[in-house]
């Protein structure tokens, strides 16, 4: 655990409760869409008790033995996805034994959150970086298609199915059976104020705006009561094993163990790639460095205990983590109010959420799904290698029609075997004459740098990088495009000896560019090798985020354009 920071009080609290605001519709949302595969009256309610109580055990535990101070963790999309998975098999096997489902549910939670201590203890948090971009696009687009699939039915005041196809082939006779059209209303309702609101203000969650106008809106209009959460028990529940909580009578323990370890595997894996892009995105505003494995063990800390008190598992939340930084969050203190502001709510007000209808959640989950959608990589899927365009779509129908861990095992072995083959083919390259290099050359002037005089290297920074730039050299490109010193007017970019770019490497490239450019650094390329160039034209790098008129065949011509700058 790392020491925790006390210099920013008033900015951790105003950033927590902040994101506690945020993360209360998404927290009950999740919650009930973890249970949405039950067919019980008592499945809102208990779904959004353990969805407050999710995030409460893991945003508080996550926050205080995490390795990114200014996180705020709960549950998200891709794990609520899985959730709903156990959850409805656990249903269906049962029988309808709610007490089962509830185990089935923790069991895997407690060993989702075990496994991630042995991630982080084994230290394999460093890895994440080699999934390639087209891999977690199609996975996060997939989900979200998933959850918007799965919301339409609450939107118009039904019941929706398990599996995707039935989604697609029931929804016809669903709406024959007849369509709430308050529900619907209120559901669209909620999708524009969400949409809306945000071009009056930003300093009120557009989320917790639509759930309270909605709400007040169905009780004034007198909703069917059916159609909400109904009510949910006050406080934390009591632990799984404790006496006098959950019914374990007729519990087979070893088949429940066998039965919770692949699903607590899976939680655990997309847990921790989910948590560590979101700690990448909060270095990337903080300009701070997290600890990977660190964070990885505070996560299965926080999964362990929101299992053991029957919350759903989660994961560090990009939203909800940007909220608090923009609101003045920067550590653990942070993420600790934002877990001890809803445990208040957990506590106190718990009775008040039984009004909210389920198609105003169902519509705060749309706008979630789409915003997961990754529509910026489809719109590339002609810019970019071909290889890359097979394996976003790939996974991305596997992760909607099939199941996610497949998804991701496929996409993960098809982009290596892709991967190798470019390789192969970069080596033969190599015996044919060609030189290759390893790694990233920042120090060693190259051969035609020999006409830069002193004057001009006192406000020009040289960036010389070698070798591809592809999914699992981010890591290294981006440590050295962040080694500019200070006072440096000029960025001179040299890719004459990049030889290959994929997906990853051109948006890495863009977010490096911009970050240099935000500075009020110039930036400066010269490219020569034609597969980086066809790249950075067809996805509009050259001219978009860099001129034309500063792009360059040569070094010499980069120089000239700089003296002629500067007469």
């Amino acid at each position: 655990m790392a020491f925790i920071q006390t210099n920013n009080i008033k900015g951790d609290i105003f950033g927590g409760i902040t994101a506690g605001i945020v993360a209360l519709p998404l927290a009950l949302a999740f919650g009930i869409q973890a249970f949405g595969g039950i067919n019980a009256p008592e499945a809102a309610s208990m779904g959004a008790l353990a969805g407050l109580v999710g995030a409460t055990l893991l945003g508080f535990f996550a926050a205080l033995f995490g390795g990114t101070h200014s996180q705020i963790s709960g549950p998200t999309g891709p794990m609520t996805v899985i959730t709903a998975s156990i959850v409805s098999a656990s249903w269906t096997a049962s029988s309808g034994n709610f007490s089962a489902v509830i185990i089935a549910m923790a069991m895997a939670g407690i060993f989702c959150g075990l496994f991630q201590i042995l991630f982080g203890v084994i230290r394999i948090g460093k890895y994440v970086r080699y999934i390639p971009y087209p891999v977690l696009s199609g996975f996060m687009s997939g989900i979200g298609v998933i959850i918007i699939l799965q919301q339409i039915y609450p939107l118009i005041g039904k019941k929706s199915p398990i599996s995707t196809l039935d989604m697609l082939i029931n929804f016809p006779s669903a709406c024959a059976d007849g369509v709430s059209i308050m529900a619907l209303l209120l559901g669209l309702g909620t999708i524009c104020l969400i949409i809306g609101f945000p071009y009056l203000t930003k300093k009120i969650p557009a989320t917790l705006v639509a759930l309270i106008v909605m709400t007040v809106v169905s009780i004034l209009c007198s909703f069917d009561a059916a159609l909400t959460i109904g009510e949910i028990p006050a406080g934390l529940p009591m632990p799984i094993f404790a006496k006098g909580g959950i019914d374990l009578s007729g519990i087979d323990w070893m088949q429940t163990i066998e039965a919770s370890l692949i699903p607590g595997l899976t939680l655990a894996g997309l847990g921790s790639i989910d948590t560590l892009l979101t700690s990448i995105v909060a270095d990337n505003i903080t300009k701070t460095k997290h600890d990977s494995n660190q964070e990885l063990i505070g996560q299965g800390i926080g999964n362990a205990l929101a299992g053991l008190f029957c919350g759903i598992s989660g994961a560090g939340a990009t939203m909800r983590t940007v909220v608090n930084v923009k609101s003045g969050g920067r550590t653990q203190i942070s993420g600790m109010v934002h877990a001890l502001f809803l445990l208040a709510i957990l506590l106190g007000l718990g009775s008040l959420v039984k009004y909210v209808p389920l198609s105003v959640l169902a519509g705060i989950l749309i706008t979630v799904g789409w915003g997961i959608i990754d529509f910026r990589g489809f719109k590339d899927l002609t810019h970019i290698p071909k290889a890359d365009a097979f394996v976003l779509i790939v996974v991305f129908l596997m992760t909607v029609f099939v199941d996610l861990l497949t998804a991701v095992g496929i996409g993960m072995v098809v982009a290596c075997v892709l991967f190798m083959k470019r390789a192969g083919d970069l080596a033969e390259q190599q015996y044919e004459g060609g030189v290759l290099s390893e790694g990233f050359d920042k120090n060693t002037p190259w051969e035609d740098e020999a006409d830069v005089t002193d004057e001009m290297k006192q406000h020009i920074y040289i960036q010389r990088l070698e070798g591809p730039i592809f999914f699992g050299s981010i890591t290294g490109f981006n440590k050295v495009m962040h080694d500019v010193p200070a006072n440096i007017s000029t960025v001179i970019i040299r890719m004459k000896r990049v030889s290959f770019m994929d997906q990853s490497g051109a948006y890495a490239m863009e977010s490096a560019i911009k970050d240099l450019q935000a500075q009020g650094i110039e930036v400066l390329m010269t490219i020569i090798q034609p597969q980086p160039s066809y790249i950075m034209h067809k996805m509009h790098l050259i001219p978009l985020v860099v001129p034309e008129e500063k792009t360059f065949k040569t070094f010499e011509d980069c120089i000239a354009y700089l003296k002629g700058a500067k007469n």
